[in-house]
């Protein structure tokens, strides 16, 4: 009797001593691979918000980024890569390297941040369900809201210019709600298209003379060369209007009204996060940035100077970044 429990006794010891050696163990990290079609401020910051998100959230996760350079080639290779890495969850940062992701990997969680039109991409089925192991975060822009306030900025405008890339599918879906949009406020549609950054300089020299303003939309491709649009529009006399305030804060743009891109990453990194604790992306609507404080709008004071246009005084005072006398302010 006594040596049965001598037995047992050395047994109990034996699964306390693993388990106490087990829950001592640090959690296994995870790795995550992100995708992103380019590099520019916006899709940076969603970047550094998802790796805040997670680290924040005490996620032990080791992060393999990759940047496409706009290269749809590139962004399918990456990939590839994710998938012989066999890692543990894949981020598409913007619509060609979520595709990418999507039509490549298997078997393995995919989550898309910072696209426009996830349903016409192809990524989900409905907004209100994610695909097989796929969901994300959409950020539609209001394109008729920021073609109002342009109005609203200078009247007399007669003629929107836009540049988009013809390849991208959220720049294409983009430049369809411009159109309609100038349609209904009686406005000429003046559209250049480019395939990849270095000709969007050409692009923007090709309707600078025909045209009141330049409207530019999330169009990662034509936001990463936003400085050779500012510095074409300066030259011809007309203002720009673009929906990346991350990207126009330090080029001549008048006004740039849309999401906070860092914030949109917070909310990518939370979804991630539901994810890896279990839930299956099928469950997961597609999420959008609604609240007010996800929304950011600069003016450019000086800008506006130079073009001899007056800023309403309540779109200065909604405005969260103001630029003037080469200083920027921040509220």
């Amino acid at each position: 009797m006594r040596k049965k429990i001598g037995i047992l006794l050395a047994l109990s010891l034996s699964v306390l001593s693993a388990a106490t050696a087990f829950a001592a163990a640090p959690a296994k990290p995870v790795t995550i691979g992100i995708s992103k079609i380019v590099s520019h401020p916006a899709l940076d910051a969603v970047v550094k918000g998802i790796q805040d998100e997670l680290k924040d959230s005490k996620i032990n996760a080791t992060f393999d980024v990759q940047n496409a350079n706009g290269d749809i080639n590139t962004a399918a290779s990456i990939a590839t890569k994710f998938q012989s890495q066999k890692v543990d969850l894949a981020v598409g940062v913007a619509t060609p390297t979520a595709q990418a992701l999507v039509n490549t990997l298997k078997g393995i969680p995919i989550v898309f941040s910072a696209v426009t039109d996830p349903v016409k991409a192809g990524l989900v089925p409905s907004l209100a369900k994610g695909g097989k192991n796929v969901t994300g975060v959409s950020d539609m822009t209001p394109v008729k809201q920021q073609i109002e306030m342009l109005l609203k900025i200078k009247p007399k405008t007669k003629r929107i210019g836009h540049i988009y890339t013809s390849s991208e599918e959220n720049a294409v879906v983009l430049a369809g709600m411009v159109k309609q949009v100038c349609k209904e406020k009686h406005l000429e549609f003046v559209e250049t298209t480019v395939t990849k950054s270095a000709e969007v300089k050409q692009a923007a020299q090709t309707i600078a003379n025909r045209v009141d303003a330049i409207y530019i939309s999330t169009d990662n491709t034509v936001v990463s060369a936003m400085s050779a649009v500012a510095e074409v529009a300066a030259k011809a006399k007309i203002p720009v209007m673009s929906a990346d305030p991350s990207s126009s804060e330090t080029y001549d743009v008048l006004a740039a009204w849309g999401f906070d891109y860092y914030k949109m990453g917070r909310a990518t990194g939370k979804m991630i996060i539901e994810i890896l604790k279990g839930k299956k992306p099928e469950q997961i609507p597609t999420r959008f940035m609604t609240k007010a404080s996800d929304v950011d709008l600069l003016i450019n004071l000086d800008v506006a100077k130079k073009l001899g246009l007056t800023v309403p005084a309540d779109i200065v005072k909604a405005a969260k970044t103001v630029r003037q006398n080469g200083k920027i302010t921040k509220k």
